[in-house]
């Protein structure tokens, strides 16, 4: 957990490709003078990012893109989410802030206390959020010029059993859940995904989680950026909390790549 881990890190696809799969939260690194202002122990810190991160998402999105016919780009976080959570808006928008859950968490999944609440988050966001912000508006920038639309897949993973922090866990809790945005989800791409994931059985519609990543440059303006979020329910390829990948992560794999080549 040194403080020498790159932030982020764009592995370049194919020219030709508008796809870029974003992973968000997949990494458990946390640089030491972060976890110097966190309040759990070391073995509680353990066991909060078995719970927290999307495990294994990373080595998905490496075998989409070894699979795909036309190689996706990847944006992938190389830093833990409770870093800073750079799909969270970094202001009162965010619902997530009701439990404690914002860009910087001040709460853990099960609602206990992660940093003081008085803890100055301007650092973390100037240190961390916003050059991925940039970083990641560059990308998806970069694809629209390249090649005149930019699809962005953002690939999570999410746990068999709501955790206290869900805001909405009530409902099902399908295989595959796909999280849409009115503006940047055309029907097209939902239903590439619904087909792209049949083998899974029905997938669910924004529910357990809603929404999707788009870079607020583009959010809301610009319709050339279409996106789409895919949480995959992890018993279906890991054990759960934090425990090994097994052979669903290939399959998943093998689904996630019919998608990115049906759009891409």
């Amino acid at each position: 957990m040194g403080a020498d881990v790159p932030s982020f890190e764009l592995l370049p696809g194919d020219p030709a490709s508008p796809v870029l799969l974003h992973v968000p939260h997949s990494a458990r690194a946390i640089p030491a003078e972060v976890r110097a202002g966190l309040l759990l122990d070391d073995a509680a810190l353990e066991r909060e990012l078995d719970h927290i991160t999307d495990s294994h998402t990373a080595e998905l999105a490496h075998w989409v893109a070894e699979l795909a016919g036309v190689r996706p780009w990847r944006f992938v976080n190389q830093l833990s989410r409770l870093v800073v959570d750079p799909e969270r808006f970094p202001d009162e928008r965010e619902e997530m802030r009701a439990v404690g859950m914002g860009a910087v968490y001040t709460r853990t999944t099960h609602r206990e206390p992660l940093r003081a609440e008085d803890t100055d988050q301007k650092p973390l966001i100037e240190r961390y959020f916003e050059p991925y912000a940039r970083a990641i508006t560059e990308a998806v920038s970069e694809r629209l010029a390249a090649t005149g639309r930019a699809v962005v897949i953002d690939v999570h993973s999410y746990p068999s059993r709501p955790l206290p922090y869900e805001l909405h866990g009530e409902g099902p809790r399908p295989a595959v859940c796909l999280g849409t945005d009115p503006f940047h989800t055309p029907p097209g791409l939902t239903a590439a995904a619904r087909s792209a994931f049949s083998p899974y059985g029905k997938t669910g519609l924004d529910s357990p989680f809603s929404g999707t990543y788009v870079p607020l440059a583009h959010y809301g303006r610009e319709r050339r950026v279409s996106a789409l979020m895919v949480e995959i329910r992890r018993d279906t390829y890991m054990t759960e909390p934090g425990g090994p990948a097994g052979p669903g992560l290939e399959q998943l794999a093998g689904a996630l790549a019919v998608l990115v080549d049906a759009v891409g």
